[in-house]
């Protein structure tokens, strides 16, 4: 354990030593790494733990502070206060300090990483595109929402399977396949109107040009299968062409196709018929979803036979359960909200706990330029295509710009903002710290003064040194809350204030000067240890890492 990791560890010990009975509270107790100035006043670290106890006590949270700082004794804590209504502060000790950043030096490599909670496996499915058409720009927020995750997920340890569902069976292929042919018959010179509720996008044309100067007049003799099949195939090579300029890769393309051709999907009925979740009304074969919380029962199959949404649903969570996956983790647009009771419904008729399934919902996403939003329709062919954007702001600014706000609330992508290479462009604003870091090394060793560093240097870090330390070892405390509450957002938010903070040390405090030459020494661990951090930001969120800008 580093050392704010023995301080939790000790204030644990201390609130289970004087509050047994109450385990679970204790759980809840947080401690919080101060990194804001006027915070740091008032402590290095701060808890709720008095508050959180004294609730469920019903006892008053300042008197049951002044119990915990009575027994909270430890040589890494200087000294501990009560705030406010009951919060407890804590200033670490100098030696705290110096071991702190020794532990950062020394151990970089797996001191963001190394993690105590236990190893989970977790299925992650984002994205999930209908093969019918270009990704676009909303697909571009659950892409880098499920990426993230899944990066973080796997750097703090754990086994992680990023999966796409391919919808490649039912009502839209159909749809999409005669919109196709109607295009293929266009440009073989025949008069055939694209079906009104069809596609009407210019990249059928596009294709369907390509696929006469393949097949040139063949085409007339085409069955129907053959221009669905065609259409979705290259469609969906496409999407997964941008997932890769993007970014992103994926380790299983599930086909939607396959639950219905291997009987997956009939076998899954009969067991729930078997178990009295099924039933049969007019011909309609219903799901009694409602026994779990469900608003109505869902159907699963119409009168015709043709099968619903759901019924494939129940047999994919079904195949991801049984693949042994701890936790499945769906990343939908926020016009999915009522999909999120039906999953859960599906866990529960299926004998699953439902808490095994968590859906991250996120909201819409407007393109703006000039101030103005663009809009956007992708039947009626006018669409700005995840694709667009990437070549128009590039990778790097795509990616940070869809993932700097909650998943939550509504995106604004600016492209005027995400075309200027000022500090207003966040991505410019940390890539430019991360560069301006090396600058300052790389002038470091124009003095022989300041070659080969070592850990002995970086405990000569002064009070003024330590606000930016904190800054940089609150990285775990991120990482580790977004293992639980899936809020990728944060570390965008972080890697700003990173950046913030590095900056602001840097035009107040002098890195480089022969005439301190330990305090120097000790300062160029500090900003190294700063870019070190950045870089692991960068990776995480798939972002590049310039040398010069």
């Amino acid at each position: 354990m580093n050392v704010i990791e023995t301080i939790g560890q000790h204030l644990h010990d201390t609130l289970q030593s004087l509050f047994n009975s109450h385990v679970q509270l204790i759980k809840k107790a947080q401690l919080t790494i101060n990194t804001d100035k006027q915070k740091s006043e008032f402590g290095d670290l701060s808890s709720n733990a008095a508050l959180i106890i004294a609730k469920e006590l019903g006892e008053n949270p300042r008197a049951v502070a002044q119990k915990i700082l009575a027994a909270l004794k430890h040589p890494y804590i200087e000294r501990a206060d009560i705030a406010g209504p009951g919060f407890l502060n804590i200033f670490l000790s100098p030696e705290a300090f110096k071991k702190l950043a020794t532990e950062l030096y020394e151990d970089r490599a797996l001191f963001f990483s190394r993690n105590s909670a236990p190893k989970q496996s977790y299925s992650v499915e984002f994205v999930s595109a209908n093969p019918t058409g270009p990704l676009h720009v909303g697909h571009g927020r659950g892409g880098i929402i499920g990426d993230v995750l899944s990066r973080i997920l796997s750097f703090l340890g754990h086994t992680v399977v990023k999966e796409f569902y391919v919808n490649d069976a039912g009502a839209q292929i159909h749809k999409l396949g005669l919109s196709f042919k109607a295009r293929c018959m266009q440009v073989s010179g025949y008069d055939m109107a694209v079906p009104e509720d069809g596609y009407q996008g210019e990249y059928l044309v596009a294709l369907a040009q390509e696929c006469y100067d393949t097949y040139g007049t063949e085409l007339l003799s085409k069955t129907d299968e053959f221009f669905s099949s065609y259409a979705k195939e290259h469609l969906l090579k496409n999407i997964t062409t941008t997932l890769a300029e993007y970014g992103i890769t994926f380790d299983i393309w599930f086909s939607e196709k396959t639950l219905h051709d291997t009987g997956a999907i009939d076998q899954v009925l009969e067991q729930l018929t078997a178990s009295g979740y099924l039933y049969t009304e007019d011909g309609t074969i219903w799901l009694r979803s409602t026994t779990f919380g469900d608003d109505k029962d869902r159907v699963v199959r119409k009168k015709t036979g043709e099968l619903t949404y759901i019924a494939a649903d129940i047999a994919y969570v079904q195949d991801k359960v049984a693949r042994g996956f701890d936790h499945l983790i769906f990343v939908l647009g926020q016009d999915h909200h009522s999909y999120v009771t039906r999953l859960k419904v599906v866990m529960q008729v299926l004998g699953y706990d439902p808490k095994r399934l968590d859906v991250i919902l996120y909201q819409l996403v407007t393109v703006k330029e000039s101030g103005l939003a663009l809009k956007l329709s992708k039947r009626a062919g006018r669409i700005v295509n995840l694709e667009d954007i990437i070549k128009t702001v590039g990778t790097d600014v795509a990616r940070f710009f869809y993932l700097h706000k909650k998943a939550d609330a509504h995106l604004d992508f600016d492209l005027d903002l995400a075309l200027k290479h000022t500090d207003e462009n966040p991505v410019y604003y940390i890539q430019y710290a991360y560069v301006r870091i090396k600058s300052i090394r790389e002038k470091a060793l124009q003095h022989e003064l300041f070659h080969k560093l070592t850990a002995e240097d970086i405990q000569k870090l002064q009070p003024a040194d330590q606000l930016l330390l904190k800054k940089i070892a609150s990285l775990k405390e991120h990482l580790e809350s977004i293992q639980h509450s899936y809020q990728t957002h944060q570390l965008a938010y972080y890697t700003i204030e990173l950046a913030q903070a590095f900056h602001a040390y840097y035009t107040h405090h002098k890195v480089i000067d022969v005439d301190q030459v330990a305090q120097s020494r000790a300062r160029l661990i500090l900003i190294e240890l700063v870019e070190h951090t950045l870089k692991t930001c960068f990776d995480l969120l798939g972002i590049s890492a310039p040398e010069k800008m």
